[in-house]
């Protein structure tokens, strides 16, 4: 699981109820790991599912990152490059930050059994510092085959000013309730 609140001050945080409202929409490792599975049958069009509210971005956060993966491009963690330089608006969060986000999101949403077969998307906005990011999903269709419950969602990285920073679209799959239970690792069944 990966920690999204960087900050000096933890307190000011907490005295803003940033960290209460991170709890109730970014589950922990142990509210995953005993969560209840959402079935199929739980599910229908139109569903605004769970969101994960991420932030607000620092830039300790992007250069943590960057580390992590070994990305030293300056423009996620040099921020007079970043401006002065290239023109941008500040340090930028890495596509392959959000490349890891949504497909975890997505694999949490699923959990204990589902799967997260597809997911795609496209990089639209920026994400910098301060920017708080709302990670979702809309159920758009769902049907069964050989036994599995799929469903489609419209996904999206949603930023404070309500840009779509990375929308897109994926497919998980949840088990049916009395069902059989879902392969792993998972193999779609042939079309």
């Amino acid at each position: 699981m990966v920690h999204y609140f960087v900050s000096h001050d933890l307190q000011a945080l907490e005295d803003k109820n940033y960290i209460q409202e991170r709890r109730m929409v970014m589950p922990t490792q142990e509210e995953l790991r005993n969560k209840e599975q959402t079935y199929y049958d739980d599910v229908e069009v139109g569903q605004d599912l769970p969101p994960y509210i991420i932030g607000p971005m620092t830039p300790t956060h992007l250069f943590r990152w960057s580390a992590a993966i070994e990305n030293w491009h300056r423009i996620h963690y040099d921020q007079d490059f970043s401006i002065y330089h290239d023109g941008l608006p500040n340090i930028l969060a890495q596509g392959s930050w959000k490349q890891s986000v949504m497909p975890q999101y997505l694999k949490d949403l699923c959990l204990p059994n589902g799967w997260a077969w597809k997911v795609q998307f496209q990089h639209r906005a920026m994400i910098v510092p301060g920017d708080t990011i709302t990670v979702s999903a809309k159920v758009t269709n769902k049907y069964e085959k050989d036994g599995l419950g799929f469903v489609e969602v419209e996904t999206g990285m949603t930023n404070q000013d309500g840009i779509n920073t990375c929308p897109g679209n994926g497919t998980i799959v949840l088990p049916i309730k009395g069902g059989k239970e879902i392969p792993y690792p998972f193999v779609a069944p042939e079309e």
